[in-house]
C-alpha cells in the first residue's frame, strides 16, 4: 500500500472512529495477523479496528468500498484452518470489543447478542435463566459466537443436539458496501423467502459481517451422567459406536480418543487413564434416567469387544472423564510442539475404515498422529505432531495431512465437519464440490461482494 492511500485510509476510518479503535503500530498489527492455524500464510494489516457498535463497522465497510481495499473479520482467532489470517495492506476488522448479550428471553426461548460474545459467557448466561445454548467448541471458553456463526462449529454435544447452524435463527449483517441486512426471524418458525440466514453461517466472513444474531436456545437437561468404555481395537470402538447408534439411543456426547491421544492426556496431566487401551469410547446421556441408558450403552461396548465398562457414579466422576476429552488436543501439541488438527467427518459406517487408513498414513510418512473423534457424528480429529522445526517432518506431516482428507473424501465424507475450510482446505474444497458446484458458490460471492474485498484468498 502507497503510503498516500495509506493516510488516506487512516484519515477516512478515524473520521467515524475513536482514536483507540484504530491500531497502528505494526508490532501490535502483527499480532492480529493468523489464527492458529499451521501451514497457512498471513500477510501484513495496514491497521486493525476494533469497533464497539454496528454503526462503525458499517463506516469501516464503506470506507474500505470507496478506496477499495481488503477487510478481514475476526473474532478471537481460535479458528484451525487459516480463515481469519490478515491479507496484506488489508483492514483488520476485530469484532471482539461487540460482546454485550443484547436479550435473553425464557418465553421465545431466544438470546439476541453481538459477535464477539464468548461461547462459555453465552452459556452460563442463558444457564441463569435456566435455558442451555448447545454448541460447544472446544475452545469454548475463549471462541465468540461471530467466529462460530463464521465457521458453523460444532463442539462436543452435536450427536444429539447438532451444530451452530441451527441455533441461528436470524443475522444483521452488515454487507461490503456499508449497508445493513437482516435476515431470518426471531419466532419459532418461518419460511419466508431464501434461506439467507443459513447461507451466511459457514461463510467465514466472505460474504458480510454478521454484527447481531437471533440464537435458539434449549431447556436445560438434567445432569449428564458419563460410561468410559475401553477397546482392545479402533476397529472395536467403531462397532461400538454402530450399535449404539443403530440401537436407537440418543447419547448427549459420544467421544472416542485413540491411543495416541491416551497416553498423551497420561503424559501431560496424570490422569490415570487406562495406557493398555486401543481406543477410549466417552458416551454420555442427560435424560431423567441417565444410570439406565448407560447401562444399555455398555452392554452394547462389551457386545462389541470393550475390555471393560466403567459407568460414572456422579457428575463429579463424569466431569473428571470429560475432562480428559476437554485436554486431548492440548496434550496432543505438547508431543512434538506443532500440530495439524483435520476435521475430516465420514458417515459412522465408515468410521473403522478412515481409522484404520489413518493408521496406514501414520506409519508410511513415520510419525505420531493422535486421533479424537466426535464418534457420534463420524466427525474425526485425526491430529498430525511434528516439529516445525525440521524440514523433511513438516512437509511429512502436510502429506499426510492431504492424504487423510483424500481418505475422507473415499470413503463418502467431507473435508471439514466444523472447522472451515479457509486457506488450508482450499484446494480440497474444489474436489469436494465439483466445477459447477464452484463456479456456483464465486457466483454468490460475487453478489454479495463484487468487488472481492471481504476476506479475500479464504475458500476458493
Amino acid at each position: 500500500m502507497t503510503g498516500n492511500l495509506h493516510d488516506r485510509l487512516l484519515d477516512r476510518l478515524l473520521a467515524g472512529l475513536p482514536a483507540e479503535a484504530v491500531l497502528t503500530d505494526p508490532d501490535v498489527t502483527a499480532s492480529y495477523a493468523n489464527d492458529m492455524a499451521s501451514f497457512c500464510e498471513a500477510g501484513a494489516p495496514a491497521v486493525v479496528v476494533l469497533p464497539r457498535t454496528v454503526e462503525q463497522v458499517q463506516h469501516v465497510m464503506r470506507t474500505a468500498t470507496e478506496l477499495r481495499v481488503p477487510v478481514v473479520p475476526q473474532g478471537a482467532r481460535t479458528g484451525l484452518s487459516g480463515g481469519a489470517n490478515a491479507a496484506d495492506d488489508c483492514i483488520v476488522l476485530s469484532l471482539t470489543k461487540m460482546d454485550r448479550i443484547l436479550e435473553i428471553n425464557p418465553v421465545d426461548r431466544i438470546a439476541v447478542v453481538e459477535p464477539g460474545v464468548v461461547n462459555a459467557t453465552l452459556s452460563r448466561a442463558v444457564n441463569e435463566h435456566g435455558l442451555y445454548y448447545p454448541p460447544d467448541p472446544s475452545s469454548w471458553e475463549m471462541c465468540t459466537i461471530g467466529g462460530n456463526i463464521g465457521t458453523a462449529s460444532g463442539g462436543l454435544c452435536c450427536v444429539k443436539y447438532g451444530v451452530t447452524a441451527e441455533y441461528v435463527l436470524g443475522l444483521d449483517v452488515v454487507l461490503a458496501d456499508g449497508r445493513l441486512m437482516s435476515t431470518g426471524r426471531r419466532t419459532a418458525k418461518g419460511v419466508a423467502g431464501y434461506d439467507l440466514t443459513r447461507l451466511f453461517v459457514g461463510s467465514e466472513g466472505s460474504l458480510g459481517i454478521v454484527v447481531r444474531a437471533v440464537l435458539a436456545l434449549k431447556p436445560q437437561p438434567p445432569q449428564q451422567l458419563v460410561l468410559a468404555a475401553e477397546f482392545p481395537s479402533a476397529s472395536a470402538a467403531c462397532d461400538a459406536v454402530c450399535r449404539i447408534m443403530e440401537g436407537g439411543h440418543v447419547p448427549s456426547l459420544l467421544e472416542l480418543m485413540d491411543r495416541t491421544t491416551v497416553k498423551a492426556v497420561n503424559d501431560l496431566a496424570q490422569m490415570g487413564l487406562p495406557e493398555t487401551t486401543e481406543a477410549l469410547l466417552l458416551a454420555a446421556f442427560d435424560t431423567p434416567d441417565p444410570a439406565a441408558d448407560l447401562a444399555a450403552v455398555g452392554a452394547l461396548c462389551e457386545a462389541a469387544g470393550a475390555t471393560q465398562v466403567v459407568p460414572a457414579d456422579d457428575a463429579a466422576e463424569s466431569e473428571l472423564l470429560l475432562q480428559a476429552r476437554r485436554l486431548s488436543l492440548t496434550a496432543l501439541e505438547a508431543v512434538k510442539g506443532t500440530t495439524m488438527i483435520d476435521d475430516v467427518c465420514v458417515p459412522r459406517s465408515r468410521l473403522a475404515e478412515l481409522f484404520a487408513g489413518m493408521e496406514g498414513i501414520a506409519e508410511k510418512h513415520d510419525l505420531t498422529i493422535g486421533v479424537v473423534a466426535h464418534a457420534g457424528d463420524g466427525n474425526t480429529h485425526p491430529t498430525v505432531c511434528f516439529d516445525a522445526a525440521d524440514p523433511d517432518e513438516s512437509r511429512r506431516a502436510r502429506e499426510s495431512f492431504d492424504e487423510i482428507m483424500a481418505l475422507g473424501l473415499e470413503l463418502g465424507g467431507t473435508i471439514t465437519g466444523e472447522h472451515g475450510v479457509g486457506i488450508l482446505k482450499k484446494e480440497w474444497l474444489a474436489r469436494e464440490i465439483g466445477p459447477v458446484g464452484l463456479e456456483m458458490q464465486r457466483a454468490v460471492k460475487a453478489v454479495f461482494d463484487p468487488l472481492g474485498i471481504l476476506n479475500p484468498g479464504k475458500l476458493f
